[in-house]
């Protein structure tokens, strides 16, 4: 198993210096906020720089928000394109992991590089001085020069607001929150959101419950998901989702907006493969009436559960900053935020190219973020000397 033995010392860089904060605030230059795949990646990197940070997650261990999806979730790239810098993911590189295998890879992570994981530190406030970030966790503060939103790209669950209207005795559940069949109530399951979560949710409740999926069909790949397509298809994939369709090129300038407006096409579960199952496929649903379920063109459907799959947004309810506009995240390139120095979003949606939120994107942008940052870095400390001597 390959690794990289000097990154495994390098770690210990950040450690010390991360502190709990409960004695007044921590100083660190870099705050990261999350430990999922984006924030080790950066992690490693600064680690091996020998950076000053600390990483703040909400969850209880590394990895907690892959284990929290449901149990039969695997994910849709190879093993191989799965690994962050510094550590190959295990086994065999052509299988498609679990959600649990995945989760207990970056727990692994985190350990190997020794890297300044803060867990059970849900961030609360995000403030701003004129000069340093103030980070609050409940009781614990940091300050820094330098703050790394890596949050995720499925943080607040989207539903819409018709879902209020639902009879109390219809079981709802968003995606995020379905974990297997044995949740829901005796009788007709509603999944809505034809993408990749809602065609594999409905495919497994179909097995325990009459099940019809509701919306707009997604494209689909035009091959089947498997090892065949691991060995010849995805490095295919995976190229153009680095290299051709960033805002570097032209023709991804053109097409990163495009594809944000649009659902990601079906990957392992086909329209065909549903139907085969018995699952119904229907309209959109358009809102409730009389505690029925409408669909467009009219139509109505009673249900007992309806499952949620609507996707997410970015969500920072703790960010504190009167200064940053309203459209802050969108004035951004590669991470970095024009709005304010020293703030940098990772592992979002089309940052840069159309892998920047996967598995395999974050390394190369967490690279980079990680390059600007040493280079920040040095003026910073050069400033702090200089005042060091005037004094």
């Amino acid at each position: 198993m390959n690794t990289t033995p000097a990154a495994d010392t390098a770690g210990a860089a950040g450690t010390g210096t991360g502190g709990t904060g409960k004695v007044g605030p921590a100083a660190v230059d870099t705050v990261i906020i999350g430990a999922g795949q984006s924030g080790l990646a950066l992690g490693y990197y600064l680690a091996q720089q020998r950076q000053d940070f600390v990483i703040l997650d909400a969850g209880t261990r590394v990895g907690d928000a892959w284990r929290s999806r449901w149990d039969s979730l695997r994910l849709f790239t190879p093993a191989k394109y799965n690994g962050l810098p510094g550590r190959p993911f295990p086994g065999d590189p052509l299988a498609f992991p679990t959600k649990d295998e995945q989760a207990d890879y970056l727990e692994d992570y985190a350990s190997r590089f020794h890297l300044p994981v803060r867990p059970n530190t849900a961030v609360t406030r995000l403030s701003h001085d004129g000069q340093r970030f103030q980070v609050t966790a409940g009781t614990r503060r940091w300050t820094a020069a330098n703050v790394v939103l890596a949050t995720g790209a499925c943080q607040l669950p989207k539903t819409p607001g018709f879902a209020a209207d639902l009879p109390s005795d219809v079981m709802q559940l968003h995606s995020r929150h379905y974990k297997n069949p044995t949740q829901l109530k005796p009788g007709p399951v509603l999944v809505v959101g034809v993408g990749n979560s809602g065609a594999e949710i409905a495919l497994e409740t179909s097995r325990t419950h009459e099940t019809w999926l509701a919306g707009k069909p997604s494209a689909e790949l035009p091959f089947r998901h498997g090892r065949a397509a691991a060995r010849f298809v995805f490095p295919v994939v995976r190229f153009a989702g680095l290299h051709v369709l960033t805002t570097n090129t032209p023709v991804g300038r053109r097409a990163l907006p495009k594809i944000a407006a649009m659902a990601r096409p079906l990957i392992r579960t086909k329209l065909a493969d549903l139907r085969a199952a018995g699952v119904h496929l229907v309209p959109r649903v358009t809102g409730v009436e009389d505690g029925d379920v409408m669909l467009d063109a009219g139509l109505r459907l009673p249900v007992a559960n309806v499952i949620w799959c609507t996707g997410f947004t970015e969500a920072y309810p703790w960010l504190d900053i009167p200064a940053l506009p309203v459209n802050w995240r969108e004035q951004q390139h590669r991470g970095i935020v024009d709005a304010l120095p020293g703030l940098y979003l990772l592992g979002k949606e089309l940052i840069f190219a159309e892998a920047s939120e996967t598995l395999p994107g974050v390394g190369r942008d967490a690279k980079y973020l990680a390059k600007q940052l040493a280079a920040t870095r040095a003026p910073q400390h050069a400033a702090k000397a200089q005042t060091g001597l005037a004094a």
